[in-house]
């Protein structure tokens, strides 16, 4: 058994896992389809790459597809700011993807006029200047995907107030916040969700908030107690769904389903003790609480779109 001691402030109902065990996938999807969430974003590395942990993502990308497919679900990728990311390898990994995941029927696509297009996040898009992501997302770039079959919506990382004029000028399709901590950067704020959404609406470009639960990491990072963020019995979370819902938008990303480390998870939480620490949970509300509360948000989100 792994230990219970876990670098998180809260522990898993489903105890101490690895997100690459088939059975937690089945588990994890089982759980998103029944309230009613549409589409998983996958941390992607190009193969060969790895993550901060030294783990390969790319090679989870087609159990988790054939997973989701089994519950109806579907997956994007969430590109990772792999190392030396420019223009034409960027372009390089699309055609591995379109050629690896295309076709698999639990591949998420939206409609676009008369297409399909596949939908990628591209966390820390600011870390790769305007001029060099137009070569490849401008229509009138050098090595452009645009009305090829490489062709995507391709969605930007927005953490300052500039980064909406960067992202619309480097040819993205939109922009996101990601993270789950209310007043942690521009995007991430609440309050200037609603301009966020004017400004995405003038310009032709998609908006989609990010709504998180809390934000605890000091297990991992002792030092952050300042982006904190009490879940206060699911009052947090509701407050960012409310303005999310309101902005309004079109599609939501929830940060995060299970990214315990940070304690921004929606997955069942119980209350847990090891040797000289006691975990956080979601008492006086149930292990699967905030399950409950997305599928409420999730409902409410559909009808209001």
């Amino acid at each position: 058994h792994p230990p219970l001691d876990i670098g998180a402030n809260f522990s898993p109902e489903l105890g101490p896992y690895s997100s690459r065990d088939p059975a937690v996938i089945a588990a994890h999807i089982k759980m998103m389809a029944a309230i009613g969430i549409g589409a998983l974003s996958v941390p992607w590395y190009p193969p060969g790459l790895a993550d901060e942990n030294g783990l390969p993502t790319d090679t989870m990308i087609p159990v988790l597809l054939d997973a989701a497919q089994r519950r109806g679900m579907k997956v994007r990728l969430h590109v990772e700011p792999y190392e030396g990311r420019n223009a034409s390898n960027f372009r390089h990994y699309l055609q591995y993807v379109h050629q690896h995941y295309g076709s698999h029927p639990a591949y998420y696509r939206v409609k676009r006029g008369s297409r399909a297009l596949p939908l990628f996040y591209v966390y820390d898009s600011y870390r790769v200047t305007v001029e060099e992501w137009q070569k490849v997302l401008s229509p009138r770039g050098n090595i452009s995907v645009r009305n090829t079959e490489l062709d995507a919506i391709f969605i930007g990382l927005l953490v300052e107030t500039k980064h909406r004029f960067d992202i619309k000028a480097a040819g993205f399709d939109g922009y996101y916040t990601y993270f789950a901590a209310n007043g942690f950067s521009y995007g991430s704020s609440w309050k200037n969700w609603k301009s966020l959404a004017t400004f995405a609406y003038k310009n032709s470009l998609i908006f989609i908030p990010s709504v998180g639960p809390g934000y605890v990491d000091t297990r991992v990072r002792p030092w952050n107690t300042k982006n904190t963020h009490a879940r206060r019995k699911g009052l947090y979370y509701e407050t960012a769904w409310r303005t999310a819902v309101g902005a309004p938008s079109k599609m939501v990303s929830i940060t995060s389903f299970n990214e315990w480390h940070e304690g921004t998870m929606i997955e069942p939480a119980i209350p847990m003790r090891c040797e000289n620490y006691t975990y956080e949970d979601y008492q006086p509300n149930n292990p699967d609480y905030y399950m409950q509360l997305t599928g409420k948000w999730v409902k409410e989100f559909s009808i209001k779109k």
